[in-house]
């Protein structure tokens, strides 16, 4: 594997995630944007950080804490950067690890490179789709993109004897509830629900760990875009609901509709 926008993207989120977990370890001040989701500190260095180095690529970059190209100038990209410093802010400010850096490559507006990196735990996922193939690493300590993919081990959608659904434990909306519901009537397999935060409900079927994530409730194409392409090159789809499609990125609306990622065998 010798992409070298797949190396940048990696180095790009480990650096990322060092800044995001010195503020990590401190009390930290959380503020709020109009639509109320918290920022903090962590986010804006995140950025900082990652569009510095991904701006050496004379490729541009959309990024959920920069300023948004007007579509349309953007519409006329073949090929862009999608980025979220920091996916899973909540997850941040509640301290329990599950959040993620989130940097992907579109081109025509299909995700064809994902990386997401988990600081709390110094873990990545990454993908190249003209590989056909998604990794995972734990990374201890390791910061360097030739010594993370020497790491590395491939990672697929695999079945398992039961289904299982992502979604949350606590909090799962009518739709999500239907959609379960629905899923019950046409299985034979018991049907389980596990749960992470962040663009760590895509790593779940990516790796194996689960079948089906619904995703009935709104996301921004940074959340997805990473995942999307991991997951696809694991062997799974993640459907636009609308389309009935895979999903495209830098649409005029960067709000993604409802989606379902599946493993295509459950």
């Amino acid at each position: 594997m010798n992409n070298s926008l797949l190396k940048i993207a990696i180095e790009s989120s480990i650096h990322a995630g060092k800044a995001i977990l010195e503020v990590y370890k401190k009390d930290f001040q959380v503020d709020y944007k109009e639509d109320d989701s918290p920022l903090t500190d962590a986010d804006r260095r995140a950025n900082s950080i990652i569009v510095e180095e991904l701006e050496k690529t004379d490729i541009p970059i959309i990024s959920e804490e920069s300023k948004q190209t007007d579509y349309s100038v953007r519409k006329n990209w073949t090929k862009c950067w999608m980025v979220d410093p920091l996916d899973g802010t909540k997850e941040f400010v509640k301290k329990n690890g599950e959040f993620t850096v989130n940097i992907a490559l579109i081109e025509n507006q299909k995700p064809v490179l994902g990386v997401i990196y988990v600081p709390a735990k110094d873990e990545i996922y990454f993908a190249d789709i003209n590989d056909q193939k998604a990794y995972f690493a734990e990374l201890k300590g390791c910061k360097e993109a030739d010594e993370v993919i020497e790491l590395a081990h491939a990672i697929s959608s695999d079945t398992a004897d039961e289904l299982r659904i992502v979604g949350s434990r606590s909090h799962m909306n009518d739709d999500t509830k239907a959609f379960i519901e629905e899923q019950k009537s046409i299985t034979d397999k018991p049907i389980s629900i596990v749960s992470r935060g962040s663009s760590l409900k895509l790593c779940l079927v990516a790796s194996g760990e689960a079948d089906l994530y619904p995703r009935f409730a709104p996301t921004m194409e940074w959340d997805t875009a990473a995942g999307h392409a991991i997951c696809n090159a694991a062997g799974a789809t993640l459907i636009d609901q609308e389309t009935q499609q895979e999903m495209l990125y830098n649409r005029e609306n960067l709000t993604n509709p409802y989606f379902l990622v599946s493993n295509q065998s459950s």
